[in-house]
């Protein structure tokens, strides 16, 4: 008894893809499967030229030049470099964006990656955890921003609850220069760490059992195993998670827009927020470009550290 295989059918659009005349020479073929190729990819590479390296020219040019909204443009070389450097605002702007990136990214961090190493499969219903922590992540920012300003105000929930249980008024967290970068933070801590959270759980659930195991069976303790076995294993996951928190911690805007307005005085005034005025309030596109490339080298030198950096700590294994 013999039996015969049916190949299956082939829509005439793969066919015209995969059929290959026995006239054509190699090349020749490669070259025609190259031109699909390229016309399979040209939506995407035509989207990124016209939204990404078009703009990026664009604003390269317009931070050499005085540009105003409206008006006649003088090309005036790095001078709009020059009075960044100048500007006591930028200064400020600039030292307000580094004072929230040290104190965003640990406590992130810390924050996900204790609540990932809570979440083990010892704890029940550990999969609604995740959810309720994932949750502020994936709701619209701005709306937690205004819950949040209802939170600070005096008199709000977080003031009630301090009058209760210490018995006196909370500070005035968006009025005070002292408390409104760590207002800030906070609120961005809440909206951001279960992003970072999901990534720790996931590269713990994947930690061989029986290295946990050995190191136990050794007389390793819980601490001890974690950071002697798990996180080793997890610290790829740990570096991406850094960096990607590390460049948002930078383009902090709407958290301080909406809180408050980059004040009291400049004291949540960020770069973004500088390049925002510039460009929109006071219709200086040159400046608002050429803070917008300054954010970009320095974003760009700090992931290159911490690329070079990550090769003593980081293990790819």
């Amino acid at each position: 008894m013999t039996t015969t295989s049916v190949a299956p059918p082939t829509t005439p659009a793969i066919a015209a893809v995969t059929a290959e005349d026995p006239r054509e020479t190699p090349g020749a073929a490669r070259g025609r499967r190259s031109w699909w190729g390229l016309a399979f990819a040209s939506p995407h590479v035509i989207g990124l030229a016209v939204f990404t390296l078009v703009p990026i020219v664009a604003s390269m040019v317009i931070s050499l030049n005085n540009w105003p909204l409206l008006g006649d443009k003088q090309f005036i070389g790095f001078d709009n470099y020059s009075k960044l450097l100048g500007d006591p605002i930028f200064r400020t702007a600039l030292l307000n964006t580094l004072l929230f990136t040290v104190l965003y990214i640990p406590l992130n961090l810390i924050v996900s990656l204790g609540l990932a190493a809570w979440l083990t499969p010892k704890i029940r219903n550990r999969h609604v955890f995740r959810v309720l922590f994932f949750i502020p992540t994936v709701t619209p920012i701005v709306a937690n921003v205004v819950v949040w300003r209802m939170l600070y105000q005096p008199g709000g929930a977080i003031d009630a609850s301090v009058q209760t249980l210490f018995g006196f008024h909370a500070p005035n967290f968006l009025a005070s220069t002292s408390w409104a970068m760590i207002a800030v933070v906070m609120m961005s801590v809440w909206q951001g760490f279960g992003y970072n959270m999901l990534i720790f759980s996931a590269a713990l659930d994947s930690v061989p059992e029986n290295l946990v195991e050995a190191a136990e069976l050794d007389g390793a303790g819980a601490w001890r195993t974690f950071w002697s076995v798990k996180f080793p294993m997890i610290s790829p996951s740990v570096f991406f998670a850094t960096m990607m928190t590390l460049i948002t911690s930078f383009q902090v805007f709407i958290q301080p827009f909406i809180l408050t307005k980059g004040g009291p005085g400049s004291s949540t005034l960020t770069l973004v927020q500088f390049i925002y005025n510039q460009g929109f309030q006071y219709q200086q596109l040159g400046l608002a470009s050429a803070g917008a490339w300054v954010l970009f080298i320095i974003i760009l030198g700090v992931t290159a550290v911490q690329f070079i950096g990550q090769k003593k700590w980081v293990h790819y294994e």
